[in-house]
């Protein structure tokens, strides 16, 4: 494993960052990694020299299951080993109904749901705390002032943002600059090489700030993994996939990837994986971290221990400028444009 600075900040993470969002997630009445399943991927992760851990109060079902597994875990291990990761906003609801401030990134809620994380993990603070989302109806000044309290208090190392408008983005980062407060030193926003919508003036502000960059879902669903056939060749939403495939699921998998310019970066994914012997997958995650503007760590939730696997090979190969380039040719064939190049 190779290990990288987490953007302008002096802790160093892992080239991948392990994902826990399916950690006691109930899908149908079936839990999709459960406690066992959740430690051994885990172990499995530390065995390949990830040491960055992403997770968030609302993960799992009921709510907090995830955070909890994880401190299960963290417990038998070297706490100052890992960098771990949680989020806040969205309502949590544990066992019983959430409240009226139950919510959001108002002073109240954050100071509640630190308390309440901190206490699942079993540790004494997080390396980084994300906003999960922007809150329209709070000041971003008393959010900002209120993660303040929690880095001055030593329960906080560092603050991300995940999944936000760029002009978000940089209102914050000014408010934190001109009221002398912490400010984000890492974001996660939404991209992988099939996605380019709404995120290149993010990702912008991210290069001029020197913030880190955690994308979450780096492989598109599945998608860039090579799983799915196109089966129509004038219909770009036409496909095959295994049974129970998130593509079938999700509504988003159709607007995003399942076109004409989406099958063409598989494509170029997919030939340039034969000329490394290397996987699809593997591929689309060393092209995010060769991102050549910002560090970027990708966040890889893998089901199993061999998915993991396959994920960790990523670190062991790379792309040539010519190669590196074809990709983002594709993302713009449609346009016959190129931002990105290296």
């Amino acid at each position: 494993m190779e290990y990288t600075t987490l953007g302008a900040t002096g802790t160093r993470v892992s080239q991948l960052c392990f994902g826990t969002w399916r950690f006691g997630r109930e899908t149908g009445g079936v839990v999709e990694t459960g406690r066992e399943q959740a430690h051994e991927l885990l172990d499995a992760a530390r065995d390949h020299g990830i040491n960055f851990i992403d997770t968030a109060n609302v993960y799992g079902t009921p709510h907090g299951t995830s955070e909890e597994y994880v401190g299960e875990w963290l417990a038998s291990h070297d706490r100052e080993d890992f960098v771990v990761a949680s989020k806040v906003y969205f309502p949590f609801d544990g066992w019983g109904e959430p409240g009226p401030n139950d919510r959001g990134l108002g002073r109240k809620h954050i100071r509640a749901q630190i308390e309440g994380t901190l206490e699942r993990l079993d540790t004494d603070y997080l390396d980084l705390y994300y906003i999960h989302r922007w809150d329209e109806q709070t000041p971003i000044e008393e959010t900002l002032r209120t993660l303040n309290d929690l880095v001055r208090a030593g329960k906080v190392n560092y603050l991300g943002a995940s999944t936000m408008a760029s002009w978000q983005l940089t209102k914050a980062l000014w408010k934190s600059d001109v009221e002398d407060l912490a400010r984000f030193d890492v974001a996660q926003p939404l991209f992988h090489a099939g996605y380019r919508d709404d995120v290149k003036d993010y990702l912008d502000v991210c290069a001029d700030q020197e913030l880190a960059v955690c994308p979450y879902s780096p492989l598109a669903g599945g998608f860039l993994t090579g799983k799915y056939e196109r089966v129509d060749e004038d219909d770009p939403t036409a496909f095959e996939g295994p049974e129970g495939a998130r593509g079938s699921l999700d509504d988003r998998f159709d607007d995003y990837y399942l076109s004409e310019r989406g099958w063409h970066v598989l494509d170029e994914i997919r030939a340039i994986a034969d000329e490394l012997h290397a996987t699809p997958a593997q591929v689309a995650l060393r092209w995010l971290i060769e991102q050549p503007d910002f560090t970027t760590v990708p966040i890889v939730g893998a089901r199993t221990t061999e998915q993991l696997e396959e994920n960790v090979g990523a670190v062991d190969i790379s792309l040539s400028d010519e190669q590196f380039n074809r990709i983002v040719d594709a993302r713009y064939a449609d346009e016959g444009k190129r931002w990105g190049h290296r």
